[in-house]
C-alpha cells in the first residue's frame, strides 16, 4: 500500500489519458465538491459533456471555480487528462495566484486497459489511437513536471498500486493552529544577546548555560517563545544570539520564523554572490571565530526557518515584515517574499531606504498579526497588527509582546551598536538623537574618497579617491548646477580593430560583436557631427520648482558628456524653450504623464563646444602643414630633377600633404557659422527618462518615433537621427548596412552607432555594451592626426587594448541607469547625484591612448 501525501491546501492536478481511472480516484479519495471534472464543465456549458466544441468555454468554467476554491482556502482536485504541458501550465499559473502548492498524481495503467475501459462506456467513441497519442504526451512530459513547477508529483502505474493507494493530508509547515500558548513574542535582536538574556529574563525565563558559561537556551514553566526573525546582523554578538535561540528551538521552548537577513547570511556563508551590507560584514566576521560545526548547525537552522505561522486556531499570525489576510496559512515564493520584506511602494525616501506600503493601515482580517522589520520608537496598536521591532541594535529598546495578554515588555539597549541608515531616536541611556538630513542638500563627503556605489545593473562599481578628487574638481569649477546635473551619458567603446585594408574601424566587427552575444535584431543610427548632449525641460516653471529647484528661475539645461555648459544663461533658456515647446506641440507631455522630460542626443555643429580646440589645435596644425608641405615638395622636386636620390623623402612628403589637405577637410566639416542658436541644430535620439518613468527597457524605435515627432514640431531646431535596423543573422541585412555606412562616410559624414534595438539587453556575461561606435576612415585623421592611415601608423593602432575601455563603458552605462531609476523615483537629488558624480570620476581612469 502507498501512502500519498499531499498540503492540506493545495491544487490537486489529476493527470491521465482517458480512460487511466481519474474519475474513480477522485471519487473515492476526495469530497465530491472538492473535485471539479472537465466534463462536468463541458455539461454545464452545452449539456453535453463529450461536446469538444464546447472545450474552451468548459476550462474558463473550470478555472473560474477553481480561482474561487482557491481563494476561500478550499483544497480542489482537478479531473481533466492534464496529459498536455501547455493546459497544465495555466493550472500551475492559477495555483500560484492564489500562492497554494500545486500537486500532480499521475495515473499511468497500461495502455490496453485504458482503450478496454473506453469501450465499455457508449459516451466513448474515440479510437484506440486517441488513447495512445495521449499516453506518449504524457510520457513525454512525465520527468518535467516538477521543472514545470509542481511541488510534489505521485505516480501510480498498476490498476493495484492505484486501488491501494491512501491519501494522507498533511498540514503546510506553517500551520501550528494547534499550539495555543500563551506565548512570548520577541522583535528584531540583530545580534544583541545581551539584551536579549535581560528580556528573557524579564518575562520569567530561565537562561540555561554551558561549561564555558554561554546561554545555550532559557525555558519558562508555562510558556513559549516566538521570534519574529532578524536574529543576525548589525549587533555585537550574532552567533551568541543564534546559539541561545537555536538551543530553545531545539529544546521545543520556542519557535522562530526568518528575517530577510537570515535569508542574506544563509545566502553568504553558502559563497552566493551578496551585497556586504547593512551589518552583514560583522556577522560574517564573528561566525569566521566560531568552529566549522557552529556554523554547519546556523546554516541548518537558519534553512530551516519558515515564512511565518498560523497560531492558537488562527486567531495569531507571526511573520517577520507583516503578513496580509489572503498570505496567511499560504505557500509561494511570494508569500515567502512578502513575509520577509514586506510590500514597497516602489518609492525610497531621502536616505536611500525602500518606501513601506502601510499594509496595516488597511488590515482588517481576524487573526492578529504580530511583526518586526521596520523599526518603530515604541510598539503601537494599528488595525489588531504590532510592530515589535524597537531598533534595539540602534539604540532603542528589545521588545516583547505576551499573548495572549497583550501585554508589551522591553528592555533598553546598553548602546548604539549600529548606526542607523535613517534617524532613529535611541533610548536616553544609549545615545543622542541623530539629526535628520535634508534631502535637497548635496554634501561634498557623499562623493569624497574612495567610493562604492550599489546599482541594479553592475552590482557594486568603486571609484577610486583619487579619481574621486579629479571630479569634484571639474564639477566644482565648470559644471552646471548640480540640480540639473541628473545624468550623464557613458562613455563609448569603439569596435574591434578592423580587418579590411586602409581601415581601423568597420561595421562587420560590431555586427559580430552582438551576434556573438545573443543579440540578432539592431539599429544602426547616423553619428552626427556635434557632440553629446543631454537636455532636461520642464513644461512649467512650477514644475521646475517642484523636482529640480529651478536655478535661476530656468526651466531646464542643456549640458555636455561632462556637464558643462553649451551656452550662456540666455541662449540656454532659449535652447530650453524651443525643446520644451516642440515637446509641448508633439504632445509628448501629455502622453507620458510628466510634467518635465531628460533627452539624449547630439548638439551640432561640433564648433559650438570645440571652437577653441579646433583654432588652437586643429586649425594650426593643419595651416602648418599647408603651408610647409607644399613648399618642402616643391624643393624635393626640384632636388629630384636635378638628379639628387631624394624619390622617396619626395614621394613620402607628397603622401604628408595629402593626408594635411584631407585632415583640413575633415574638420571643416564639423564647423560652421553659428549666430546665437541660427545655425546650432540638437538631434534628439532618446527620452532617458520622465516623472516616474526611466525609459532604457523601451526599444530603440519608440524612442526614435518620439524624437520624429519632436523634430517634425521644432520649426527646424531639432535635427532628425537617420537609422537602419539590421538583422546580424542575415548577410544581406549585415551587407545593406555596411553599404549604408560606406555612403555615409564618403559624404563626410562621421560613421555611425549600432545599438540592440531593444535597448538595455543583458547576455550570459551580464550587460551587453549598450552602443559601439564605428567612425569612419576620415573622422579618425581628426582622432589620430594627418597621416595616421599610413601603413605604419596603422599598425600600431591596430593593437589597441579595448578590454579596460568596454568595461570603463559599461560601469559608467550601469551607473547611468542606476540614476536614471533614482530619479523617476523621486529620491532625493543627492542619491542621483551620487551616480552622476561617480561617472564623471570614472572618466578620469585611463585607458589605452590609442582608442
Amino acid at each position: 500500500m502507498s501512502t500519498l501525501e499531499i498540503p492540506d491546501l493545495c491544487l490537486v492536478v489529476l493527470v491521465g489519458a482517458s480512460g487511466s481511472g481519474k474519475s474513480t480516484f477522485g471519487r473515492a479519495h476526495f469530497k465530491p465538491t472538492e473535485v471539479i471534472s472537465s466534463d462536468f464543465c463541458r455539461g454545464l456549458v452545452s449539456d453535453d459533456e463529450n461536446d469538444q466544441s464546447a472545450t474552451n468555454d468548459a476550462f474558463d468554467v473550470l478555472h473560474y471555480i477553481v480561482g474561487k476554491r482557491l481563494a476561500a482556502g478550499r483544497l480542489t482536485v482537478i479531473d481533466a487528462t492534464n496529459v498536455q504541458p501547455e493546459s497544465r501550465k495555466s493550472l500551475v499559473a492559477l495555483a500560484k495566484e492564489h500562492d497554494v502548492l500545486p500537486v500532480a498524481i499521475v495515473l499511468d495503467p497500461p495502455e490496453s486497459l485504458c482503450v478496454a475501459r473506453n469501450a465499455e462506456r457508449p459516451d466513448r467513441t474515440f479510437g484506440a489511437h486517441v488513447v495512445r497519442r495521449q499516453r506518449d504526451q504524457l510520457r513525454r512530459g512525465l520527468r518535467s513536471l516538477q521543472k514545470e513547477g509542481f511541488r510534489t508529483v505521485h505516480v501510480l502505474r498498476t490498476p493495484e498500486e492505484t486501488a491501494e493507494a491512501t491519501i494522507t493530508r498533511v498540514p503546510l509547515y506553517n500551520d501550528l493552529r494547534h499550539e495555543t500558548g500563551p506565548f512570548d513574542i520577541v522583535g528584531d535582536i540583530h545580534g544583541c544577546r545581551v539584551e536579549l538574556e535581560a528580556l528573557l529574563g524579564e518575562l520569567g525565563y530561565a537562561v540555561e548555560r554551558d561549561d564555558e558559561g554561554r546561554a545555550i537556551g532559557a525555558r519558562h514553566p508555562e510558556r513559549r517563545a516566538v521570534f519574529v526573525g532578524d536574529l543576525v546582523d548589525r549587533g555585537p554578538d550574532t552567533p551568541g544570539v543564534l546559539r541561545l535561540v537555536m538551543g530553545m528551538v531545539r529544546a521545543g521552548n520556542a519557535f522562530c520564523v526568518t528575517g530577510n537577513h537570515e535569508h542574506k547570511l544563509l545566502r553568504a556563508l553558502r559563497g552566493r554572490n551578496v551585497q556586504v551590507t547593512h551589518g552583514l560584514a560583522e556577522s560574517i566576521e564573528q561566525l569566521a571565530a566560531e568552529t566549522a560545526e557552529f556554523r554547519a548547525e546556523a546554516q541548518e537552522f537558519m534553512d530551516g526557518l519558515i515564512s511565518h505561522y498560523v497560531l492558537d486556531d488562527g486567531k495569531l499570525v507571526v511573520a517577520h515584515a507583516g503578513i496580509t489576510e489572503r498570505f496567511q496559512g499560504r505557500a509561494s515564493g511570494r508569500v515567502r517574499s512578502f513575509c520577509m520584506y514586506g510590500q514597497s511602494t516602489g518609492e525610497t525616501d531621502e536616505f536611500g531606504l525602500p518606501v513601506r506600503y502601510p499594509w496595516a493601515n488597511e488590515y482588517r482580517g481576524r487573526a492578529m498579526v504580530v511583526y518586526g522589520h521596520t523599526p518603530v520608537p515604541s510598539a503601537e496598536w494599528v488595525n489588531n497588527t504590532l510592530c515589535l521591532d524597537t531598533g534595539c541594535v540602534f539604540g532603542g529598546t528589545l521588545t516583547a509582546l505576551r499573548y495572549p495578554e497583550k501585554e508589551i515588555v522591553s528592555v533598553p539597549a546598553a548602546e548604539v551598536y549600529y548606526e542607523p541608515a535613517k534617524p532613529f531616536p535611541a533610548n536616553p541611556a544609549a545615545a543622542e538623537p541623530v539629526a535628520r538630513r535634508d534631502p535637497g542638500v548635496l554634501d561634498v563627503t557623499d562623493v569624497l574618497g574612495r567610493r562604492v556605489i550599489e546599482t541594479a545593473y553592475q552590482k557594486r562599481i568603486g571609484v577610486r579617491e583619487e579619481n574621486a578628487a579629479a571630479a569634484l574638481e571639474v564639477m566644482s569649477r565648470f559644471a552646471i548646477d548640480p540640480r540639473w546635473l541628473v545624468y550623464l551619458p557613458p562613455t563609448m567603446s569603439p569596435v574591434a580593430t578592423a580587418t579590411a585594408d586602409g581601415l581601423l574601424e568597420h561595421p562587420s566587427q560590431a555586427f559580430d560583436y552582438f551576434r556573438a552575444e545573443g543579440v540578432d535584431s539592431v539599429v544602426c543610427e547616423e553619428k552626427h557631427m556635434g557632440s553629446r548632449a543631454v537636455a532636461l525641460v520642464c513644461r512649467s516653471l512650477d514644475a521646475a520648482r517642484a523636482r529640480f529647484g529651478a536655478p535661476g528661475d530656468a526651466l531646464g539645461a542643456v549640458w555636455t558628456r561632462t556637464g558643462r555648459h553649451f551656452f550662456p544663461e540666455t541662449l540656454t533658456a532659449q535652447a530650453v524653450d524651443r525643446i520644451r515647446a516642440a515637446a509641448d506641440k508633439a504632445g509628448l507631455f501629455d502622453e507620458l504623464g510628466s510634467d518635465w522630460l531628460l533627452l539624449d542626443g547630439e548638439l551640432l555643429p561640433w564648433s559650438v563646444k570645440a571652437e577653441q580646440l579646433l583654432r588652437d589645435q586643429y586649425a594650426a596644425v593643419g595651416a602648418a602643414a599647408r603651408s610647409a608641405l607644399p613648399a618642402a615638395v616643391s624643393a624635393l622636386a626640384a632636388a629630384d630633377a636635378s638628379g639628387l636620390d631624394v624619390s622617396g623623402l619626395l614621394e613620402r612628403t607628397r603622401s604628408r600633404a595629402t593626408n594635411a589637405d584631407a585632415f583640413a577637410e575633415s574638420y571643416r566639416r564639423y564647423c560652421w557659422p553659428t549666430d546665437g542658436l541660427d545655425g546650432v541644430r540638437f538631434a534628439p535620439f532618446q527620452v532617458l527618462a520622465s516623472a516616474g518613468q526611466a525609459h532604457h527597457k523601451r526599444p530603440h524605435d519608440w524612442h526614435l518615433a518620439l524624437a520624429d515627432r519632436l523634430v517634425e514640431s521644432s520649426g527646424g531646431f531639432l535635427a532628425p537621427t537617420g537609422r537602419l535596423p539590421v538583422n546580424t543573422t542575415d548577410p544581406a541585412s549585415v551587407a545593406a548596412a555596411v553599404d549604408w555606412w560606406t555612403e555615409l562616410t564618403a559624404n563626410g559624414g562621421e560613421g555611425m552607432v549600432v545599438k540592440p534595438a531593444a535597448n538595455l539587453v543583458r547576455g550570459s556575461r551580464g550587460l551587453v555594451q549598450p552602443g559601439l561606435k564605428v567612425r569612419g576612415r576620415e573622422y579618425l585623421r581628426i582622432i589620430y592626426g594627418p597621416d595616421y592611415t599610413e601603413e605604419r601608423h596603422l599598425t600600431r593602432l591596430r593593437q589597441r587594448g579595448l578590454g579596460h575601455k568596454r568595461s570603463l563603458a559599461l560601469r559608467e552605462y550601469g551607473l547611468g541607469l542606476e540614476a536614471l531609476d533614482r530619479l523617476a523615483r523621486d529620491e532625493p537629488m543627492w542619491r542621483v547625484h551620487e551616480c552622476v558624480f561617480a561617472v564623471l570620476a570614472l572618466e578620469s581612469e585611463p585607458v589605452d591612448p590609442r582608442l
